[in-house]
């Protein structure tokens, strides 16, 4: 594409150039979107316990801290007054208590069987379940049954920070506050069991939360079905012995429960028989003689502090929750369900994504050898050879760095031409440069500085010639580039050919990436697009036209940013065919820095957008128009917009999954991925012949490089959905582009 020139302001919006610089804002937008998706992904991954996750369990230390009568006594734990007191369950009475949930399909099966019973039941519940499936928790609550903190992401706290114990029980309260309006008192640890299994690590622990009010509820009966023993093993391994009161353990998540709900209704309807009732943790402390006041007293300052008792003794331990802390909790739970939509919405349409990029890669291989095979055959032949004079246009502003590289080069070429340079205004003594050169066949038209399309206008307009070459101030030709571009014109069906670009300035690592793009993406995207029919962009640097074809088109518009994409689009509607004349060689100076790089595909990307919206509809035209429109369109817009505004959040994906997931797997699939991308680009240098030295760049670029384009393209889609208006720029030059020596690479 060409060099950037100034030029006036035309109204219009997305399809429209003004001379306003884009506002700030919009690259703020575009960092607080990605910043926003990051944060959905963190928080989902968190939820899921890949960020923070610690699977490590205590066993087998020594409980020399910890007071004989906690060891020995009941499994209920609390700290009235700063001293440890336990409480066992009342004789014939039964606590059935339920860990790890809420669970969307396996605690609601709990309910209804705890319903049709007439038992309660007391669910301590993990607060990543909570923030996950609101509704869950609401029922249990509504149905009279008790809940208590069972953390947020189920960690043992005995290997936990005092802050990080902290914050798993104030988010799991925050949880239910936002689910059911509580907070609660009771409390069970993550893999903890009966009392006397508390060790001089864990003790701490339950002394701080007994100071914050805290009732540490643990078990004198495990049914164990997390094992799946079998229905008669769960029943048996559940039923007190002797008569005596129970705190059982079951799990309403974490697996198949299905050996659970069968046990459970053979199980009640047992211990009825043998004189058994059943109620909660607060039911069972009221039984065995704590008031409510001793209850109030004992309540934890903070969130759980924030209402009194609830009216019924079986779920004293739920406060309500001050409204500050129910919006807290409910803006938690939004959060979670966006993440809970977004990470996994996304993850399906990046593996689309990814599936078609793969596609577009194997696509691409196949019609690129095609391509050239074709071409190459001995006996290829566009028709007769065309070896009329051709006019050749060089817009030129500002150009004394390279506009005598230029001239010369095309002075030396083997085909017949006319040169037209259309100075558009320079102020630096581009025309004077040229003029001085004595070069034959050379004409100097001045205008007043109206803009590119202005330029190459009058320069069609003044050709002598039916085939024009267009080109930047900035490039320079092969001997031979002229005449290879213009041999497709032997068929009178085509009307523009796109010539074959090289980076001139390839010596520095920014120069080398840009090189790197231009042979892999460019080249192999045109024999692509040159078989399908439907090349979307004539370059600026090198491109033939019939004149006639391009005057009935209306000319270079002005109406865009990316004038060769619109012509090139315009002559496709028009029923023109444009092919690629891999040959025809060019080389062009590249931005030689990052500002430079920016500016000039920020204005590539927000123009291309601007071209496609112009044409958009082509898409339900008939003929050669709905061709390009149906084919062509859909090709750049997933290929050149949408799956490069998505690949930055590949790229997060993939740092994510080596960081919190499975480094290992991660790190095999960018290499994989890597390495496709290798194959395709060593094909690519193979085609055009280049040396395979500047793929050692390679893993670089898509680390570094690659990001750049893609918050370019991100800048530019916010640009274009807000309204954004963009000047022109012109890129500073230094002509160190040099007359190539023949088939130079």
């Amino acid at each position: 594409m060409a060099a950037s020139r100034r030029r006036h302001a035309t109204p219009g919006r997305i399809s429209r150039v003004g001379r306003q610089a884009v506002p700030r804002p919009r690259v703020i937008m575009a960092l607080l979107l990605l910043l926003g998706l990051v944060c959905m992904m963190l928080l989902d991954g968190y939820l899921r316990a890949e960020i923070g996750d610690d699977q490590r369990v205590r066993t087998g230390a020594s409980a020399d801290s910890v007071p004989a009568d906690v060891l020995e006594g009941g499994p209920i734990l609390s700290f009235p007054g700063g001293t440890a007191r336990t409480q066992s369950v009342p004789d014939k009475t039964i606590v059935l208590t339920f860990d790890d949930g809420p669970d969307p399909e396996w605690s609601g099966k709990v309910m209804d069987i705890l319903d049709e019973n007439d038992v309660p039941g007391t669910f301590f519940l993990v607060g990543s379940m909570v923030a996950r499936y609101p509704d869950v928790v609401r029922r249990m609550v509504d149905e009279g049954n008790e809940v208590g903190v069972h953390t947020f992401t189920h960690v043992d706290l005995s290997y936990q920070s005092e802050a990080r114990v902290k914050r798993e029980i104030a988010q799991t309260q925050l949880a239910l506050a936002g689910a059911a309006g509580i907070t609660t008192t009771l409390f069970r640890a993550p893999y903890s069991s009966k009392t006397d299994a508390i060790d001089d690590y864990s003790w701490p622990v339950y002394e701080r939360l007994g100071a914050m009010g805290y009732t540490s509820v643990f078990i004198d009966t495990d049914s164990e079905d997390w094992q799946q023993p079998g229905v008669s093993k769960i029943i048996e391994w559940a039923t007190p012995e002797d008569g005596e009161g129970a705190s059982v353990l079951f799990h309403d998540s974490g697996g198949d429960r299905s050996e659970t709900l069968a046990a459970l209704p053979e199980y009640i309807k047992k211990m009825k028989a043998k004189g058994y009732t059943f109620t909660t943790v607060s039911g069972a402390q009221q039984e065995a003689g704590t008031d409510g006041e001793d209850a109030d007293a004992a309540a934890p300052p903070g969130p759980v502090q924030d209402g009194g008792a609830q009216g019924d003794s079986v779920q004293a331990a739920h406060r309500k929750a001050d409204t500050a802390s129910v919006w807290e909790g409910r803006a938690l739970l939004a959060a979670v369900t966006v993440a809970e939509w977004t990470v996994p919405g996304l993850a399906t349409m990046l593996g689309v994504v990814g599936v078609a990029v793969l596609g577009r890669f194997g696509l691409m291989l196949l019609l690129a050898r095609r391509h050239h095979r074709q071409r190459n055959r001995r006996r290829f032949t566009w028709g007769p050879e065309v070896t009329g004079p051709v006019s050749v246009i060089v817009p030129a502003y500002n150009e004394k760095e390279c506009i005598a590289a230029t001239l010369n080069s095309l002075a030396a070429s083997t085909h017949p031409i006319e040169i037209l340079v259309v100075d558009d205004g320079s102020t630096d003594g581009t025309a004077e440069i040229a003029e001085s050169l004595g070069l034959p066949n050379v004409r100097v038209i001045r205008q007043e500085n109206a803009g590119k399309p202005a330029a190459l206008n009058n320069g069609v307009r003044q050709a002598r010639h039916d085939i024009v070459v267009m080109m930047d101030g900035d490039t320079v030709f092969e001997p031979d580039a002229v005449h290879q571009l213009v041999q497709p014109f032997a068929d009178p069906g085509i009307g523009a050919v796109a010539g074959n670009a090289k980076v001139g300035n390839r010596s520095t690592m920014i120069g080398a990436w840009q090189h790197i793009e231009y042979v892999m993406g460019f080249n192999l995207d045109r024999r692509m697009y040159d078989l399908l029919r439907c090349m979307p962009t004539i370059p600026g640097a090198i491109g033939a036209f019939r004149r006639q074809a391009v005057l009935e088109a209306g000319g270079m518009s002005e109406d865009t940013l990316a004038e060769d994409t619109d012509i090139t689009i315009a002559l496709h509607r028009a029923g023109w065919r444009v092919v690629y004349a891999e040959h025809a060689r060019a080389w062009t100076e590249a931005p030689a820095s990052l500002g430079q790089l920016w500016r000039q595909r920020y204005r590539w990307s927000y123009g291309t957008m601007q071209a496609l919206w112009k044409h958009r509809r082509s898409v339900t035209d008939r003929g050669p128009s709905g061709r390009f429109g149906r084919v062509g369109m859909p090709l750049v817009v997933l290929f050149q917009i949408v799956t490069p505004v998505f690949a930055p959040l590949i790229d997060v994906f993939t740092v994510y999954a080596m960081v919190f997931v499975d480094f290992r797997a991660s790190l095999l699939a960018w290499l994989a991925i890597l390495a496709v991308q290798l194959l395709c680009a060593a094909y690519a240098f193979r085609l055009d012949r280049e040396k395979y030295r500047y793929l050692l760049m390679m893993p670089l670029q898509q680390l570094a490089y690659r990001q750049l384009m893609y918050l370019v393209l991100i800048h530019s889609c916010v640009t274009a959905a807000t309204g954004g208006r963009l000047r022109w720029q012109k890129l500073k030059r230094t002509g160190e582009v040099g007359t190539p020596h023949v088939g130079a690479s």
